[in-house]
């Protein structure tokens, strides 16, 4: 059965310094100012956290038979999640979406070109799936390349697009039509698209709820013309990818939210015992404590849940657990962890009472950045079919 090794805790312990250090500090004027801090990349890089799933070869950590590597990485984003959830969501969605489909489906020169500067924190990427009119069925995708003299000619529109307009973004990989099949349903390939390339544009930031910190950005592409080996994998291949690009970030996104779940337990469980009420710390109350109480619940559950998901996947990786189990699995973990984090700050806030409400403390933060975790990577909707289809449920 799964369990953590000392190496995974030594590995937690390094990553928590790292967060405490490097990012408590400042993560709250980052907020208030909506600032994507560029310099912490490079030293994320430098703790080797964008190469835990990548071979050697290309600046990576992992070692052939190395085990628990996409665990390692779920510890990271729990960690770093833990602090702040955008600085969290900033390395899921760099390994996740950026570096895992250039590692998985690229080709020797496509690794070569990109993957060294993504791993080292020197580069970013990103990857556009969302539309404005194709979220959760994202096989109505509407951007279309056609293959015109020997260039992919794009057009069309993607949203919420993460890591997609920072100083440092190198290529960002977007699905498009490029036909349609046989069945009469699109054909969708994933096509690699240079940062600076005439024809690719990035709108402003948007203005969020939450996830100030994070990168997200609509992009445009209008007569965008790149060269025909910027396809990632092959042609028609994309829907495919993007499935399985979705299965290993939905474990990622719990992870994230697994670390909020914690925050939560222990803002909460600190503040009770300070906050005085009728000349008494309110933890003596049994409606604060029973809340703290659930809160631990949800952590420990959470925690079973995303880091069993994360053992199948490595497992997987290792060629003794089946692409079955670690979509079922993925989907759990998600739906729960999801649905417990914006549970998990409500209860903190109500705890905190007038005091949660105010940004001066963190739980006001992580209430705000709570919602996107029950929507991004499939939302709880799509996660409850997922799992009713594994179950052997008619769709």
């Amino acid at each position: 059965m799964f369990q953590l090794g000392p190496d995974h805790e030594e590995f937690r312990a390094l990553v928590r310094d790292f967060a405490m250090g490097e990012v408590e500090p400042h993560v709250a004027q980052w907020d208030r100012d909506h600032h994507f801090p560029t310099d912490l990349v490079p030293k994320m890089g430098d703790l080797g956290l964008f190469g835990l799933v990548v071979p050697e070869e290309y600046g990576g950590s992992l070692e052939s038979n190395e085990a628990g590597a996409f665990t390692s990485l779920c510890i990271a984003i729990e960690e770093l999640g833990r602090v702040d959830q955008s600085i969290g969501i900033t390395l899921s969605a760099g390994v996740g979406l950026g570096i895992n489909p250039i590692l998985t489906y690229g080709n020797d020169e496509q690794k070569a070109t990109y993957l060294p500067d993504l791993v080292a924190g020197r580069a970013l990427a990103g990857f556009g799936l969302t539309e404005p009119d194709a979220g959760s069925d994202a096989g109505a995708t509407r951007t279309k390349a056609e293959l015109v003299d020997g260039e992919w000619v794009v057009n069309g529109a993607k949203a919420f697009i993460t890591n997609s307009g920072t100083d440092i973004t190198s290529v960002v990989t977007v699905t498009a039509r490029t036909g349609t099949l046989d069945n009469g349903r699109a054909e969708i390939s994933a096509i690699m698209i240079p940062s600076g390339t005439p024809g690719f544009d990035v709108a402003p930031p948007y203005d969020k709820l939450g996830w100030n910190i994070s990168d997200t950005h609509g992009l445009s592409f209008s007569n965008c013309r790149v060269p025909a080996e910027n396809i990632l994998g092959g042609r028609g291949e994309g829907f495919k990818q993007f499935l399985k690009t979705l299965d290993d970030g939905r474990i990622a996104i719990s992870a994230l939210a697994l670390g909020l779940i914690t925050r939560m337990k222990e803002e909460a469980a600190a503040y009770s015992q300070s906050r005085l009420a009728f000349g008494k710390p309110i933890a003596v109350n049994q409606g604060v404590s029973f809340q703290i109480a659930d809160l631990a619940v949800m952590e420990e559950s959470a925690r079973l849940l995303t880091y069993r998901a994360a053992w199948l996947k490595d497992e997987l990786e290792a060629g003794r657990r089946s692409v079955a189990e670690v979509k079922q699995a993925a989907a759990i973990a998600k739906l729960y962890t999801s649905e417990a984090a914006v549970s998990a700050t409500r209860i903190a806030t109500q705890i905190f009472g007038g005091n949660g409400f105010m940004e001066e403390y963190p739980v006001a933060r992580f209430y705000r950045d709570a919602k996107i975790l029950e929507i991004g990577e499939g939302t709880s909707e799509v996660q409850r079919m997922v799992i009713a289809r594994g179950l052997g449920l008619p769709s």
